[in-house]
């Protein structure tokens, strides 16, 4: 992929130091970037990271996507923003949304604000296939802070700053997902836990995510949403791939279907796919352009949508049980834990 626009260029990661902060991270490292600004709130993993790599085009900012002035700060002289700062897990957010609020929507709004101020070229806001339909807290916000990233771009000049989101299914074996957690019972000879056996997810790689990010500041129009096409596979095979991969015998337990949580996740919705643009391994989603004259709303209405089909979990192409493991052996965790 072409790299030349980074060519002496300052990125700032918001949300450095998590497990899409540490993969852009890598990634941009051996492109032409000038700097990279890793800005979060943990002190320890930015230390680690400092320790990891010893690289002087790395620089690290402590400060909070809630706190406007210090996100300003850090802005300052930077040409491109990957906004990965967020709360992500379901259950957490479940029980704090307001905390989910105040980090995914408001602390987006302050990123995107001093973005805009510092004249910044482009930011690439991140989302989830939990902002599609959303019926937990974590989508909901993702979802308005979707809206906010859109409903900004509309009154931008592409030459001043260009605002465009992308949207993932499950990164594999990331922070918080099912893929550690399976292994260590397999490691540990414990059942395998599954709360609903038909429950589909895409399967992205952290490669994949970095791609479509690289993707979006390259392609990005403003207000654009990207998402990659990816496959899906259901938990129980997941579960049974990780069997056979570490020859394990482990029992699977059934224990239904937990808060907040869909039997299949959507990434494009039936709206959207009506003027989604499909290129060869993404889909463009494209800003709504109508203003607020009410008439149009009122007046006319689109067929299509009801003719559209959205994009999700069950209907992506499903994995089989020999491209599942291919997949799941080539995660650097798994070749890890097989001691590769």
């Amino acid at each position: 992929m072409n790299h030349d626009i980074f060519i002496d260029k300052v990125l700032l990661i918001t949300g450095g130091t998590g497990s899409f902060g540490k993969a852009v991270l890598k990634r941009f490292l051996d492109s032409k970037l000038r700097e990279i600004r890793i800005f979060s709130r943990d002190e320890k993993k930015q230390d680690d990271l400092r320790k990891q790599y010893n690289n002087e085009k790395i620089k690290f900012y402590i400060g909070d996507v809630r706190d406007a002035d210090s996100i300003k700060h850090a802005m300052s002289g930077v040409d491109f923003v990957f906004s990965a700062a967020a709360l992500k897990q379901v259950p957490s957010c479940e029980f704090f949304p307001l905390e989910a609020v105040k980090t995914n929507i408001i602390g987006t709004e302050n990123v995107i604000n001093a973005a805009i101020y510092h004249q910044v070229k482009k930011v690439i806001c991140l989302s989830t296939d939990k902002a599609v339909y959303p019926i937990n807290a974590m989508g909901m916000s993702k979802a308005l802070m979707e809206k906010v990233m859109v409903a900004r771009s509309r009154n931008l000049d592409s030459n001043d700053t260009t605002l465009c989101g992308t949207r993932y299914g499950n990164v594999m074996a990331s922070r918080g997902s099912v893929i550690p957690l399976f292994i260590d019972q397999i490691k540990s000879s414990e059942p395998i836990t599954i709360t609903n056996p038909e429950m589909t997810r895409f399967m992205m790689t952290l490669d994949d995510a970095v791609d479509l990010v690289l993707y979006a500041f390259q392609n990005g129009r403003q207000g654009d949403i990207f998402v990659q096409k990816s496959p899906a596979a259901t938990v129980e095979n997941v579960a049974i791939a990780l069997r056979e991969i570490f020859s394990a015998d482990n029992p699977i337990k059934i224990i239904g279907t937990r808060h907040g949580e869909k039997v299949y996740e959507t990434l494009v919705n039936k709206e959207e796919m009506v003027k989604a643009e499909e290129l060869d391994q993404y889909y463009r989603i494209l800003a709504d352009s109508r203003d607020l004259n009410y008439n149009i709303y009122f007046s006319k209405g689109e067929e299509k949508i009801t003719k559209a089909e959205e994009y999700n979990s069950h209907n992506t192409h499903q994995l089989n049980m020999e491209e599942l493991k291919s997949l799941l052996i080539g995660l650097p965790l798994v070749q890890q834990e097989l001691g590769h």
